[in-house]
């Protein structure tokens, strides 16, 4: 009976564990903040526009058990173009030869976008979110790659951690 208490209470002391592993990290030149499974890194790449510039893209992202959490913030600054085909254009370049399975529309307090879930060609599953704000592009997905047991939990969690800190609104 000892054993089997013992066994229920490291079970137990295990599960809060892995949930507090999870870590609120804000970035205020971004105007985002977001939960990470563990510390991301930062890297600054480009991304083509719908308009075919390249601009500047900041990338915070992190591996885990198989899953993969992305933050891209796109500064599309002296753009003029609308949301829908920035977003439009966004899906088919982040998502190359991916089945869109799902696709709402999505909000995070006043910010409009669209929420996606999506089969990659290699059997990953994504769960992505695309925001078009003050001249910036947002994109989070969190990525459940096809050897990842719980996966799929992990990326739903990332993308529904995103919260806008510039009480702003883009309608």
């Amino acid at each position: 009976m000892r054993l089997i208490a013992l066994i229920v209470a490291l079970i137990a002391a295990s599960a809060p564990a892995a949930a507090q592993s999870w870590t609120e990290y804000t970035y205020p030149e971004d105007f985002f903040s977001v939960s990470f499974p563990t510390d991301p890194t930062k890297e600054t790449t480009t991304y083509q526009t719908v308009d075919g510039r390249s601009v500047e893209a900041r990338v915070y992202s992190a591996s885990l058990d198989g899953s993969v959490f992305k933050m891209m913030v796109i500064d599309t600054s002296g753009a003029s173009a609308a949301e829908k085909p920035v977003i439009d254009h966004a899906v088919k370049t982040l998502f190359p030869g991916g089945e869109v399975k799902l696709d709402i529309e999505h909000r995070i307090s006043r910010i409009y976008g669209r929420q996606l879930s999506i089969l990659g060609p290699d059997g990953s599953r994504s769960m992505a979110a695309l925001f078009y704000h003050n001249r910036r592009l947002y994109m989070i997905e969190g990525k459940a790659l096809p050897t990842a047991a719980s996966g799929t939990a992990d990326a739903i969690r990332f993308q529904q951690s995103l919260v806008f800190t510039d009480d702003g609104t883009n309608r």
